[in-house]
Order: C-alpha cells, then sequence, then structure tokens
C-alpha cells in the first residue's frame, strides 16, 4: 500500500486570470506560494476552486508547473483530474506524474451519471494511468455521481488509491466507510462547514476553500479540532461559519474568490461560464467579509510556523 503523510489543512487553491480571462500564471504562482508561507499542510491545485474545467490540459500542465515550483518540496502538491472520460483523465493524471507532483485528486467522470460499478471503474482506470497516490473526491451536489462507501470497498483492492475526500456534507459516511473497510483510506474533510464534525469522525485533513482568504485561522482551526481542543476551538468556528457556508453554495468559487481578493490574495475574476456574483449577492459576501473582519479572533498557539 502507498504510504503518505497528508494531513491538516489543503487549501483548494484559485487559478488566476487577467481582464481578458486568459490565464495568468505569475498570480498563481504568487497565490501558492503565499499560501505555503502562511503554513498551509499541502496544496490542492486544478480542482473545484481552481476552475479545472474551465482549463485547457495545456494550462492545466503549466498550473501544475507553477505549483511544484512555488511549493519548493516544502508540502505536497496534488492536482485535481477532472475529465469527461477515463482517456481524458489517465492523460492528466500522467502530466501530473511526469511534473513530479505528489498526487492525484480524482473526481468522477464528469456529464455522465454513471452506475455504481461504472465509477469504480472510472477511479481504477485512473489509478492504472501511474503510480501517484490517489484521494477520491466525492461532491455529489456539483459532481451529481455520488462515490458512496460501498463504491470505495470496491477500490479497497488498488493499492495507490489511498484517501477519500468526502464532501456530502454526510459525515456518517466516514463511519459507515471503516465499517466497510476499516482504516483502509485516509480521510479528508471537503465541505468547509462541516470540518469539525469530519475530524471528530476521524478525517486528517482537510481540503478547504475558505483557506485560500484565511489560511492562518483554517490551519489553526483544524489543529485545534484534530488536539480534541474544543473550548478554544468553538468561538473561532462560530466566527468563522458564515464564510465557511459560502463553500457549499453552487457559485463557491466566485465567493471564495472574492473574499481572497478582499484579503489582497489574489483576483476575483472567474473564467465563463462563472460570472462575478451580481451586485446584491456581491454586497452580501463583502459585508460578511467587514463583519469577520471587525471580530477576527485572537488565535491559540498551536504550532504552526508562518514563514517571514
Amino acid at each position: 500500500m502507498a504510504k503518505i503523510g497528508w494531513q491538516g489543512v489543503f487549501p483548494a487553491v484559485t487559478t488566476q486570470f487577467r481582464d481578458d480571462f486568459s490565464l495568468d500564471l505569475p498570480a498563481t504562482h504568487k497565490v501558492i506560494g503565499n499560501l505555503v508561507r502562511d503554513g498551509v499542510s499541502g496544496l490542492i491545485v486544478c480542482g473545484t476552486v481552481g476552475e479545472n474545467t474551465a482549463l485547457s490540459l495545456a494550462e492545466k500542465v503549466q498550473v501544475m508547473e507553477a505549483a511544484k515550483d512555488a511549493a519548493a518540496g516544502r508540502v505536497p502538491v496534488i492536482a485535481g483530474i477532472a475529465e469527461f472520460t477515463t482517456a481524458f483523465a489517465k492523460d492528466t493524471a500522467r502530466e501530473a506524474a511526469r511534473i513530479g507532483l505528489d498526487g492525484i485528486m480524482v473526481m468522477p467522470a464528469l456529464v455522465y451519471s454513471a452506475k455504481p460499478h461504472e465509477t469504480a471503474a472510472h477511479f481504477r482506470g485512473v489509478a492504472s494511468a501511474t503510480d501517484l497516490p490517489v484521494m477520491v473526491y466525492n461532491n455529489p451536489p456539483i459532481y451529481k455521481n455520488d462515490v458512496t462507501p460501498d463504491i470505495l470497498a470496491m477500490l479497497a483492492d488498488v493499492e495507490t488509491i489511498v484517501c477519500f475526500k468526502e464532501s456530502s456534507g454526510d459525515t456518517r459516511r466516514f463511519t459507515d466507510l471503516r465499517n466497510l473497510v476499516g482504516d483502509r483510506f485516509t480521510l479528508f474533510a471537503g465541505l468547509d462547514d462541516v470540518v469539525v464534525e469530519s475530524v471528530l469522525m476521524g478525517a486528517e485533513g482537510w481540503v478547504s476553500g475558505m483557506s485560500n482568504a484565511f489560511p492562518v485561522e483554517g490551519e489553526t482551526l483544524f489543529r485545534l479540532a484534530r488536539e480534541g481542543r474544543m473550548a478554544e476551538l468553538m468561538p473561532i468556528y462560530e466566527w468563522f461559519m458564515p464564510l465557511l457556508h459560502l463553500d457549499a453554495r453552487p457559485d463557491l468559487v466566485q465567493c471564495i474568490k472574492l473574499c481572497e481578493a478582499i484579503m489582497g490574495r489574489g483576483s476575483a475574476i472567474t473564467r465563463p461560464p462563472r460570472l462575478a456574483l451580481p451586485e446584491a449577492e456581491g454586497a452580501e459576501v463583502e459585508a460578511m467579509m467587514r463583519s469577520a473582519l471587525a471580530k477576527r479572533p485572537k488565535l491559540p498557539d498551536v504550532g504552526l510556523k508562518i514563514a517571514a
């Protein structure tokens, strides 16, 4: 079985675009470098928040290369794989391996509403393309195919499939999965507003959207949860929760990028078909951010190392 050390907060990194919607690679490199500087435990590039489906394969390769360079071996870099066919997904996985990334996060095949055995076959097929460790990504509200514990159990024999990211919001899935296959898979929270509950159910990591805007708060919250420091954790979780709810919206990418822009960490520009938030909705998010910044909590020490 492949051995991985994935734990902690892995922001689902945004991909940066210019005003004409062309890929802004230097800005993407800077976003990634700043997240590593601020102490995150790993990086997910070309995921949902990274607007994977709006990128060409050549652009995905460029983003992967930028991430590897910006991380400089300090944290694991995992690339999202979201394609229409298993063959296309294999091609992207091979590129991630060629670049030297630390793993891949594989979504179900897009558009097609697969049956359970077809979903399992897709993951098995993509995993066969490289020796990279694989994180299986379940997000049925977005990708329409539900990767259930039963489907994961079908994949327990695939040695490189080592991790499961659960974004359905149903934390019972972690318990159901353990009842089927024990500790076979490393568990990751995938939905921001149930992260503490996910940790209590055994999640060792968190693929986080809002940690793009608040990486120190995100990593601190997660470490407090892992350490069971609930009295210190709860004020931070309650403060964070209105923003964490944004990760569960269909327009989560626009919301997260707007928050990131307000923090001076990136641009709010998304590539069509994603459009900027309507004025009223944008104003609501901005009001949330003003409130959050006015009440930003003092963080307890969790041993987080922030680079100068």
